[in-house]
C-alpha cells in the first residue's frame, strides 16, 4: 500500500446545525481529507467540497458557511 494519511476534523458547534437541517450529512461528518501518494510518487489531497456536500445532502444555503472553511483547514494541515 502506498503512503496514505486520513485527516479527520470537525466542530460540533458547526456540524450539529447541519445535521439537524440535513440528517444524511452525518455520513460525511466529521469532515475528512485523504492525503495519498500515487504510483509515480506524487502526493495528492482529496476531500469533498462544500459545494458537493451541499448538493449531495441538500444543505440550506445559510448553513454551508459552517463547512466552507474546509479548504483553508486542509491547506494548513498539509503544510
Amino acid at each position: 500500500m502506498r503512503p496514505t494519511q486520513l485527516l479527520i476534523f470537525g466542530n460540533p458547534k458547526a456540524g450539529t446545525p447541519l445535521m439537524i437541517a440535513s440528517p444524511t450529512l452525518a455520513i460525511d461528518l466529521p469532515l475528512k481529507a485523504l492525503v495519498w501518494e500515487d504510483g509515480e510518487g506524487k502526493v495528492w489531497v482529496s476531500y469533498n467540497s462544500p459545494e458537493y456536500l451541499k448538493q449531495r445532502h441538500n444543505i440550506p444555503d445559510a448553513l454551508v458557511k459552517n463547512i466552507s472553511g474546509v479548504r483553508a483547514i486542509v491547506e494548513e494541515a498539509v503544510r
